[in-house]
């Protein structure tokens, strides 16, 4: 048995190995399509910040390590598949045979179509390569706007200003992080990053990028301000690599449409992490989680399928945790709540002063969401309620009276026995 996984970041590394364990015998070829050894984009913000080097960034530091797996590495880009024949062609006009393939392509930044966008002085931030060029233009002092306040907008404005940049962030949406935030919670954080020093323009974009005068770069906002700066970095989405599945029968949305197998609608083909579309746990709705436990999560159950091992995603549950210059804020689940119509029920506990921030919200007694500003301490716990769907009973209107009861909510209703103990 031939196994071709596509992709050799966290999804595609996860997936080899879990493969290896679960089928000693099977020849395994693992592609990439740059010039460096398997990483983590999410390390490149700790590269940029200098403190790490680029084989920080490496997903496996012992050398060999896949050689001594019999995983075979391959360089390459994916540009047509034949899902008959069973083979992919490659960019170098070769081809590889598989009886088992694994879409783990990741996503690309997506460029708007900004006059100007593709000037030397404008980068996105999400390969080594990108991550080189910034360092060479993020000099302490240099202006940099940044186009986008996201979530990976964050993490690397939290690089950006460790550097000693003149930062401005410009978002097109009413808030920071706003697919992943309240609007008060989006709020708080903006307050926050302003009284760090950084400049932050919402309900913005980004009309033209021009040749300056006085500076490399003008940068004509939507607004009509103009801004000189040295560097503008874009930040402002990704979208799936999935040009070389064009003309196939593998179904494509948001991402690659898989079961709860991770199974494509093209039987032996199967699709895992950023580019994966997979059944969410609350609503059975397809969901893209682009974050890399769930790549983990969804790589093995991928790979044990691959191998013949009946295997099956309990549902996809959108987290995310982010450090936003020292300030801890993380969403789970259905954070936006459910319509009151379909039994949903929120609450917020608001203290603006201490930069603190929770919202709660239920469908029925089970929580489905949760956001948190400030708070570090077990918030594992609201995770543990929304994946496990507990059945809060009487917990549920103590939590609309008093939110930040949700510790002890979790340990009398997920943990009765550890309680009368």
């Amino acid at each position: 048995m031939k196994h071709l996984i596509l992709g050799n970041g966290p999804a595609g590394v996860v997936a080899a190995e879990t493969l290896r364990r679960a089928a000693p015998q099977d020849e395994i070829v693992l592609v990439g399509n740059e010039d460096s050894p398997p990483y983590s984009r999410m390390a490149i913000p700790y590269l940029l910040e200098e403190n790490i080097d680029e084989k920080g960034t490496w997903l496996r530091k012992q050398p060999g390590h896949f050689e001594q797996l019999r995983i075979r590495e391959l360089r390459g880009r994916a540009v047509a598949l034949d899902t008959e024949k069973q083979r992919m062609l490659f960019f170098d006009g070769h081809f590889e045979d598989y009886d088992r393939m694994l879409i783990a392509t990741g996503s690309h930044p997506v460029r708007p179509p900004i006059p100007g966008v593709d000037l030397p002085e404008v980068q996105t931030c999400w390969t080594l390569e990108d991550a080189r060029a910034i360092a060479q233009h993020a000099q302490p002092g240099a202006r940099v706007l940044q186009l986008g306040a996201g979530f990976i907008g964050c993490i690397i404005m939290e690089a950006l200003a460790k550097r000693g940049v003149a930062l401005t962030v410009v978002e097109m949406g009413d808030r920071m992080v706003p697919r992943m935030m309240t609007p008060k919670a989006g709020g708080m954080i903006k307050s926050w990053v302003e009284s760090k020093g950084v400049k932050v323009v919402t309900s913005a974009g980004v009309s033209r990028i021009d040749r300056g005068t006085d500076a490399p770069l003008t940068v004509t906002l939507s607004t009509g301000d103009k801004l000189d700066c040295e560097l503008v970095i874009v930040a402002a989405g990704v979208a799936p690599n999935v040009a070389f599945l064009e003309g196939t029968g593998v179904h494509v949305a948001k991402g690659v449409l898989v079961d709860d197998r991770l199974e494509t609608s093209v039987k032996g083909i199967f699709a895992a992490g950023d580019v994966a579309e997979a059944p969410d746990l609350f609503t059975g709705a397809h969901l893209v989680a682009a974050i890399q436990p769930n790549a983990a999560d969804q790589a093995r159950v991928a790979a044990l399928n691959m191998a013949g091992r009946n295997t099956r995603l309990n549902g996809v549950l959108a987290i995310n945790v982010l450090d936003t210059l020292g300030l801890i804020s993380t969403s789970f689940g259905q954070w936006w709540g459910e319509k009151a119509e379909a039994g949903g029920e929120g609450v917020e506990h608001v203290d603006e002063a201490r930069s603190r921030y929770l919202s709660l919200q239920f469908k029925g007694d089970v929580m489905i969401g949760a956001t948190s500003i400030g708070l570090t301490e077990h918030v594992g716990a609201l995770r543990g309620l929304i994946h496990g769907q507990v059945k809060l009973g009487p917990w549920k209107a103590r939590l609309l009276a008093a939110p930040l009861q949700f510790v002890d909510a979790y340990v009398a209703t997920s943990q009765p026995m550890a309680l009368a103990r």
